[in-house]
């Protein structure tokens, strides 16, 4: 194969050819609005024309700054969560060595920080940095994200500590709005190197903006080919590709007919533990974008063969409400063969000058045979190696797909007002100024001990 492909044909026992198609029309006006800017959050349509928009100037600017950090570094800090963090380490995870962090790549070892509020990781995270030259890349578009202003403090301070202020703030570069929020304003004050996110891109659309660009060059990738699998896709996916050919619209028709057959929760499935944190991504880009108004598909992932052994009679024989979509590499970008055994105790020889990859694909093809059998729809997406290209490609089309299925959906694909209602929760408990009446009410709730 020579290109991204999606086969939908083993949908049509669930949701029929005719419901799936029947979606064209509908599917299409959302299609035409997206474009038109006329669809809900239409303020946040920025990633639409961003892969062809951005210039070679912008990414060699980009380019220089991770180089500057490469020569600096051992290790580069990437402080951010959600779609500050999860886009860049899906990159950079599917691309490196599988055992980069042990080995001596030529490049900084990426590492992400105030993904989360884990004391113990923070702390082993300083351990670690005591005896590392390292850099920090600080993602926010306010600056006052609970996670990542932590865990920026920390690092902020023992990198001042080991280094002294002036050469950290050289070695500090963040990531923010054009003009305002408490990080544009210390960076401005430290000197620091900044980047912009764009006002009208979102989190987990933010991928080919800086928020994950920078880091991928850092980690030694090509983001020059990234972006053009991106552009190629965002022409593959334009207004005027009629619906049978516009794989995004196949994909997001797919699964709303299936959705509103009663399948409640898709499944991405991939055959790579280099995948894994690319789903890590899908789950955040389709569960925020689409599960408001108790509506949209509950997204969740597996790593197959690996979970096989876990998940797998759940999925085979569980409730019916699951569906799969298959994440399929074409081409392994290493060989290795399963050597003869004269013994022959484990009884492998049967497969033995086989390569590892064959072996895979017919674990796939029997895995979505067996699940078909246990009557698991299945949505299969095909790419034919793991590259920037490819991996770009396969970004913006989930993009894509992700904004017309919310539309399908008739909900807003991009906000995400049920994130605050924690964090308000939490800003009133640990006492923040202004939350005093809530953090009473909730302190009786949850008893004089909390």
């Amino acid at each position: 194969m020579s290109n991204l492909s999606i086969n939908i044909e083993d949908v049509f026992e669930f949701a029929t050819q005719d419901q799936v198609f029947g979606l064209e029309t509908v599917v299409e006006q959302n299609l035409k609005a997206l474009h038109a800017g006329t669809g809900k959050g239409s303020n946040y349509l920025g990633w639409l024309s961003l892969p062809s928009s951005t210039s070679d100037e912008e990414l060699e600017s980009i380019e220089k700054v991770a180089a500057d950090l490469q020569n600096k570094s051992d290790v580069v800090v990437v402080v951010g969560i959600g779609g500050s963090y999860l886009g860049a380490k899906a990159v950079v995870d599917a691309l490196n060595h599988s055992f980069a962090n042990d080995l001596a790549t030529g490049f900084p070892k990426i590492i992400f920080a105030g993904h989360n509020i884990c004391e113990e990781y923070h702390s082993e995270l300083l351990e670690l940095l005591d005896g590392k030259s390292y850099s920090i890349i600080v993602i926010s578009k306010s600056g006052t994200t609970t996670e990542p202003a932590i865990a920026f403090r920390l690092l902020k301070q023992h990198l001042e500590a080991k280094v002294g202020k002036q050469e950290a703030a050289n070695r500090i570069v963040a990531i923010t709005d054009s003009s305002k929020g408490a990080l544009r304003q210390l960076a401005t004050q430290e000197g620091y190197k900044t980047f912009t996110i764009p006002h009208d891109v979102g989190g987990r659309y933010s991928v080919l903006t800086p928020v994950g660009l920078l880091p991928i060059a850092v980690a030694g990738f090509n983001i020059k080919m990234l972006v053009k699998g991106a552009a190629d896709a965002e022409k593959a996916t334009g207004v005027d590709i009629p619906f049978a050919d516009n794989l995004a619209c196949l994909y997001a028709a797919a699964r709303n007919a299936l959705y509103t057959n009663g399948y409640r929760v898709e499944i991405m499935v991939n055959y790579t533990p280099k995948l894994h944190f690319l789903t890590e991504w899908w789950k955040q880009l389709y569960g925020e974008s689409e599960g408001k108004e108790n509506k949209g598909l509950f997204p969740a992932g597996v790593d197959f063969t690996t979970d096989l052994h876990s998940l797998g009679q759940y999925i085979q024989e569980g409730e019916r409400m699951i569906f799969e979509t298959v994440l399929s590499v074409d081409k392994a970008r290493r060989k290795i063969e399963i050597p003869y055994d004269s013994e022959n105790l484990d009884e492998l020889n049967y497969i033995a000058g086989k390569r590892l990859s064959d072996v895979n694909r017919m674990a796939q093809l029997g895995t979505t045979l067996a699940h078909l059998d246990g009557k698991v729809p299945n949505i299969n997406i095909q790419i034919p190696e793991i590259s920037e290209y490819w991996l770009g490609y396969l970004i913006y089309f989930f993009e894509k797909a992700c904004a017309i299925s919310g539309y399908t959906l008739d909900v807003n694909p991009f906000d995400q007002p049920g994130v605050e209602a924690y964090k308000k929760n939490m800003f009133a408990l640990l006492g923040k100024k202004g939350y005093e009446e809530q953090g009473k009410l909730l302190r009786e709730i949850l008893g004089a001990d909390n």
